[in-house]
């Protein structure tokens, strides 16, 4: 399968809440680099983010587009999140059911079939001032 149906596979996947399906398309090394805060590696700490993730955020990932050269290992994605904001987490707002349509992109790399590195980017201060208001 080519890294870019794998990309595709995996957002498949994440919007319809398949954790197990997600983790079964990532490298046993997954690196997985956030917008904030530390890198994860791992599928194990990459495992323990999607549930605290799932605990504190109701998300849907609309508008995908997908860009990859042929036959290569890196596929770029941007996409639109409609989120709810269910449970507060360190250092962030209040959470009160806050919905928020926020605009966001992921940059993956796939090798033997497996993806090998996420980055996730989005402009947190906007996030912050959607889930405030």
């Amino acid at each position: 399968m080519s890294a870019i149906k794998i990309a595709k596979q995996y957002y498949e996947y994440f919007n319809k809440q398949d954790w197990q399906g997600m983790l079964s398309l990532l490298d046993e090394d997954i690196r997985h680099e956030p917008n904030q805060g530390n890198t994860r590696i791992g599928k194990q700490q990459f495992a323990e983010f999607l549930k605290r993730m799932d605990e504190c955020y109701q998300e849907k990932l609309t508008d995908l587009v997908f860009l990859s050269r042929k036959n290569s290992y890196l596929v770029a994605i941007e996409f639109v999140v409609h989120g709810v904001y269910k449970k507060a987490e360190t250092g962030l707002p209040e959470a009160k059911n806050q919905p928020y349509i926020l605009p966001a992109a992921a940059f993956l790399e796939v090798h033997d079939h497996k993806i090998t590195r996420i980055s996730t980017h989005y402009n947190l201060p906007l996030w912050i001032k959607l889930v405030s208001m």
